[in-house]
């Protein structure tokens, strides 16, 4: 499941109310340590923390890593937050299941601490079976947070320019690719913070919700758009921080975040998921509009051609091919969500 059920449960809930006494927290199931996790922006607690993590391991919620972002991400905002407790925490958390490991070293990384490489490679000795992993995050084979730019739409001129085989292509960027993993993930690090950070990183996802060619990061910006809305319409915190940040908006994201104010503002959530259904099931009945858009990229080739026929014969492809179709699965979890009233 590519979307987490959880942030489906955790989002419906209401935030603790701050004046709240401190009790022992209950995580007799997934769904109540999801209820803790919902209300922990509100009244911190930093050290019941592994005790949730551990709770959600014996619930086996690290078993699929693109199911766990949620937790993941709120581990790591924890760590973020608590920098001077940030190794006490982890202590808390061993002995980790090594099946498990994965979660803890990711959201090391994904913290952001000024140290983190350093309490990442003090946990080689606690999880030496994840010394290969550990080391591709030491190293930057894999991304982190950090690394998780959005993506630039690319000019005509990139687009045909990419077609043209006999055209060196630019080294592959490390980077977080817009996914439903993602998603989670940021929403997992504001439940723990309520900071700005993921905030601003949802935000910058509202744009694939206008996408003409993919369905993976139209289904993607539209869970942006509508978990935003639905969140912010139960959270006056995070409603003003939408307000605050449209200020500094360009104009392609600025009209649709004005759309998410409006939804939260009017509690008219179910606007935003019809639009995000029909765009979904429009894009994949017609399909791409890459395809759509036959005799553009025809006359692309044709120029590309007669530019380049040499370079082409050279080396062996004697025919420009079109776009690529994108395939691959659906977000199906993600559209089951948005169909849900």
């Amino acid at each position: 499941m590519r979307i987490l059920a959880g942030i489906v449960v955790a989002m419906t809930l209401a935030v603790s109310p701050a004046g709240a006494a401190r009790t022992t927290p209950d995580f007799a199931s997934a769904e109540q340590v999801l209820r803790w996790i919902n209300g922990y922006r509100a009244k911190p607690d930093p050290m019941n923390v592994p005790a949730a993590i551990r709770a959600l391991s014996g619930f086996t919620a690290f078993k699929d890593p693109e199911g766990a972002g949620v937790y993941v991400g709120f581990l790591a905002g924890v760590l973020y937050a608590n920098p001077d407790r940030a190794e006490e925490i982890i202590d808390k958390l061993h002995p980790v299941p090594q099946e498990d490991q994965w979660a803890v070293i990711r959201a090391i990384a994904y913290s952001g601490l000024p140290n983190w490489k350093d309490i990442l490679e003090r946990q080689i000795e606690r999880m030496p079976m994840r010394r290969v992993l550990i080391d591709k995050y030491l190293n930057a084979s894999l991304p982190t947070l950090k690394e998780a730019v959005p993506e630039k739409k690319p000019s005509w001129y990139e687009r045909a320019k990419a077609q043209m085989p006999f055209i060196e292509k630019p080294k592959k960027e490390i980077r977080l690719e817009a996914s439903p993993d993602l998603l989670d993930t940021y929403w997992g690090f504001y439940f723990a913070t309520g900071g700005i950070m993921p905030v601003k990183r949802l935000i910058e996802m509202l744009p694939l919700s206008k996408e003409r060619d993919n369905v993976d990061k139209l289904t993607v910006g539209s869970m942006a758009k509508y978990t935003l809305a639905s969140n912010a319409a139960r959270d006056p915190m995070l409603l003003g921080m939408l307000k605050r940040t449209s200020l500094r908006q360009p104009k392609e994201t600025l009209l649709i975040l004005n759309e998410v104010i409006d939804a939260a503002e009017s509690v008219d959530i179910a606007n935003i998921r019809r639009e995000a259904m029909n765009a979904i099931s429009d894009l994949k009945i017609k399909g791409p509009n890459s395809r759509r858009d036959m005799a553009w990229w025809g006359q692309a080739a044709e120029g590309a051609i007669g530019l380049g026929c040499v370079a082409a014969a050279v080396t062996g492809q004697v025919a420009l091919g079109l776009p690529c179709v994108i395939g691959g699965a659906t977000s199906s979890a993600a559209v089951k969500y948005l169909a849900t009233p």
